[in-house]
Formats: structure tokens, sequence, C-alpha cells
């Protein structure tokens, strides 16, 4: 069933639920016993100095009568007798009869079960098992007053009961969206159209990672930072109105306060060629065999490990399929402080998923790697800093090397707020479309490619979101549909833009 666990919803099993609700009657009961403490110590002060006012009775009447008012007389016996506030407070408000007529054997009598139960409460609150017994003992009463006789019959024989588990799917077309903060749904086409395209339902802050029309027989697989895959038949996926948010992945399987999304491929077939490539913010890159990733038969409940984290810091940043012989053949690695790597992709072992795979790109202390990505010679490359400065560069300005050196530099560095790199995705040069960069808070900014000059790796490009009003960019992706990775240059490359050792960047309207 899911319930609300630690603050949570998850799915849980009979054990954990018992687990819990045996856990929750534990603290139950250690509240009430502290409670239950408290108010026998208090009550034991009181008596305590009750049996010794009796004991000096006539000494503390007198005191009584000689006070001026009911202060003074608790001031006065605290000040001549030893008494404690609280039990001062006690004596000079029982009534005289009372005080004179109290039988101190009832009253020592009353100090000794005190004195037995707290000492039982110390016991429940410091022994476990003494804890266990008296929680054994209240679960053992609620049985005897609603138990119930069982109604399920246990027969010798049983009829044979045969089950067809072929699942019969019918095959429609549907538009499918799974979101970065961990959303999916599926939507009829009758609903998506009648519906504004950008009225999917989202948090404001989350966006897509996947907005496609395609069929309840296709397959999809999601990949979180944390390294974890997570696989769905689009038909299991919740059927909901384009603009509902959807179902929440949590819902079924657990997933970690800061896990997220990062990529998602849909396929039509389990079967496919090929393997997936991830790298993490720590320079790890691993290249594991797509038929690695078929999902088992818990895939419901439970996340399957895509690759393993050397660090507790570390968290995937990039994961790509890639199939040999396609016009991609090199990887660009790019780190945060603006070094840029390219080696071939037949540099990567083919390891299995639950492996760190090898070093991409050798960081310093600092450093971190934030992308990368599958290009060929004649791609170009996009960059977005955190001062929100976009650059176009060519991949060929990167020289193809070994994999795990430092690289090259693909900023010019500045002492005064230096650029760093937040993203950068590869595009054919025949690219000319639109650009859309994600800030943190989070603001959404277009770029057309069309408008921006070929960079050089020493330039930083021009300034496309204000980072005063729009905040910090962090992502950077194709607004449509990715394009489709060219073996050959543009017919007319466009312009390239003079190399400056500080550029004067261009502030646009925003």
């Amino acid at each position: 069933m899911v319930a609300i666990d630690q603050q949570r919803p998850m799915r849980v099993g009979l054990v954990h639920y018992l687990n819990s609700f045996v856990e929750f009657q534990r603290q139950v009961v250690t509240k009430r016993t502290q409670y239950d403490l408290q108010k026998a110590q208090a009550r034991l002060h009181i008596v305590e100095g009750l049996i010794k006012a009796l004991s000096i009775l006539d000494a503390v009447i007198k005191t009584i009568r000689a006070s001026k008012k009911r202060k003074d007389a608790q001031a006065n016996l605290v000040a001549e007798y030893d008494f404690t506030d609280r039990q001062a407070e006690a004596i000079v408000a029982l009534q005289l009869y009372r005080l004179t007529n109290t039988d101190v054997t009832a009253l020592e009598a009353e100090q000794t079960e005190l004195t037995a139960l707290i000492a039982q409460f110390q016991l429940i609150l410091t022994d476990a098992h003494e804890l266990d017994k008296v929680l054994k003992k209240e679960l053992r009463q609620i049985k005897k007053d609603f138990a119930t006789p069982r109604r399920t019959q246990i027969e010798a024989k049983v009829q044979k009961l045969t089950v067809d588990t072929k699942i019969t799917v019918p095959n429609e077309d549907v538009m499918l969206l799974i979101s970065h903060a961990g959303y999916i749904k599926r939507s009829s086409l009758r609903s998506y159209k009648a519906s504004d395209a950008a009225d999917n339902g989202l948090r404001e802050d989350d966006y897509p990672l996947v907005t496609m029309e395609t069929t309840t027989l296709s397959h999809v697989w999601m990949f979180t930072n944390h390294g974890n895959v997570i696989y769905r038949p689009v038909h299991e996926i919740a059927d909901a109105r384009w603009k509902d948010t959807g179902e929440h992945l949590s819902q079924t399987i657990g997933l970690a306060e800061d896990e997220e999304l990062i990529a998602a491929y849909v396929f039509d077939q389990l079967e496919q060629p090929g393997s997936i490539i991830m790298a993490t913010s720590d320079g790890q890159i691993k290249q594991s065999a797509f038929a690695d990733f078929k999902p088992g038969t818990r895939y419901k409940s439970r996340p399957s490990v895509g690759m393993k984290l050397k660090s507790v810091a570390a968290r995937v940043v990039a994961v790509h399929y890639y199939q040999p012989g396609q016009a991609a053949d090199s990887i660009v690695a790019i780190s945060k402080e603006g070094y840029g790597l390219r080696f071939n992709v037949d540099e990567l072992p083919v390891t299995g998923l639950r492996t760190a795979g090898v070093r991409a790109i050798n960081l310093k202390d600092d450093d971190q790697l934030v992308n990368i990505a599958l290009v060929n010679e004649a791609d170009h490359l996009a960059l977005i800093t955190q001062r929100g400065a976009f650059k176009e560069m060519r991949v060929s300005d990167l020289e193809l090397g070994a994999r795990a050196r430092r690289g090259n530099l693909v900023l010019h560095k500045i002492k005064t707020n230096p650029h760093q790199i937040a993203d950068f995705i590869g595009h054919p040069a025949s690219f000319t479309g639109t650009l859309e960069v994600i800030t943190n808070r989070p603001m959404f900014q277009d770029v057309q490619v069309s408008d921006h000059h070929i960079g050089t790796a020493k330039s930083n490009g021009t300034f496309v979101v204000d980072v005063d009003t729009q905040g910090t960019p962090v992502k950077l992706h194709f607004k449509d549909e990715a394009p489709v990775t060219q073996t050959k240059p543009d017919a007319e490359p466009r312009k390239t833009a003079p190399a400056k050792s500080e550029p004067e960047f261009e502030q646009l309207t925003l």
C-alpha cells in the first residue's frame, strides 16, 4: 500500500507497515511514561514536604500564624525549615483542619507507592526490553478486546487455477511527458490538442525532459543523478489529462530527497543495439551495453543501478545512448572551470552496470565535470556560463587526444568575476534553431543560434541572460526536438568572430 512514512509517501509492504506501527507505539509508550514519571516525581516531592511538615506541625502552624500574608508564610517556611518553594506552597494551600487531621501513615504509604512507580517508569525509559514488555502487554490486550475469528477456510484440496499471463495492450497514440522533478504521465492526443501545450500541469520550478508523441507499446528508461535507472512500459504510466500534473515516481519507487531525473529515452522495442554512456561530476565515464539495462521482475517497486558512484558527493551529469557506426565518433568533456577534452568513443571499455567506469578528464581539486557530448569533427558546441554568456564554437577547435588528460581551456580566463561553464551541448553545424537556457529560479530564456557568431576557444561569448533578474544559468538544452547529427559541415558556415583577450560583451535586451 502507499503510505506516508517519516513524512514521505512511499510504497510499503506488510512487514514495513508493521515495523513502522510498532516503532510509533514505542514512541507513544515512551512519551506517556515520561509524562507519568514527571507527574509522580512532582507528587512525591509534595508528599515528602507534607510528611516533614507533620513531624514539626506545631512549629509550622506557629510560623504560618505569625506571617502577615500567604506569600510571607511561604517565604518563612522556606527560610526557617528548608522547604522548597513547591513544598511550602502546598503546605500553605492546605486548610488548617486538613493539615492537622492528615494521617502520616497514609502519606508514607503513598510515598512508598510513588517511589516504586518512579523506579518502574525509569526502568521502562532506560531498558528497551522493559519498554517492549509494556508494548506486548498492551498489544495483547488490544487483541483480546478486538480479535475476530479467522474467516478464511483452509482446505486440504483446492481447484487448480490457470492464469493467462499474456497482457493484451491496445496500440494507441499518446503524448508522453517526463519531468526533471520526476513526474510522468501519458495523455490522449485529444486531450493534448484541446489544451495549450505549455499548460502541462508541472510546478513552476519543474520542466520537461521528454515531451513526445509515442504509442502505448513503447518503453521508457529514465536515469537519475544518483546513477539509478527506472524502467516503465508506456501503457503502465498513469493516463491523465494534459493539464494534470501526473504521477510522481516516488509513489511506486523510493527516491532520495535530492534525486532527480537527468535523462530519459523512449524505444519501440525492449531489445536495442548499442550502449549507454554515463558521466559523473567527479570526471568518471563508463559505457555499458544496452542489453544490460533490460528490466527485471521487480522494476515496478525499485530502480536498478546504472552506474556506481565513487564518492558521496559525486552525481551523474550526463547520459547518452550510443550506437557504433553513427555519425558521432568522439566525446567532448568540459569542466566547470572551462577545460575541454575530446577523445574517441573507442577509448571507452564496455563494462557492467555496477561499475564506476574510467577517468574521462583529469580535474583539479576544486573543479568538476559539467557535461559530455557525443559529436563528430564537423559539429559545433554551444556553451552557457554562470554569468549568462552564450558562446558557439567548433568541435574541431578541440584537438582530438587521449582520455584522462586535463584538456585545453575553452574560455578566456579573467581575474575579476571569471566565467565558469554552467552547461553545454553539441549540435550539427547546420543547426540554426532555438536553444533554451534554464536558470536556478527557474526562468527560461530562448537563444537563437543563428543570431550568434562562431567564437574561438579563447572567447567568452555574449550575454544572453541577466543573472540579477533571471537567476544563474544551470541548464542548456534544445527547445524542441534535438537535431540529428550530420556527417558533413554546413555548406555556408557562419562567420567566425575574431578572438579578443576579454570580449566586449553585448548586453542584450532581456
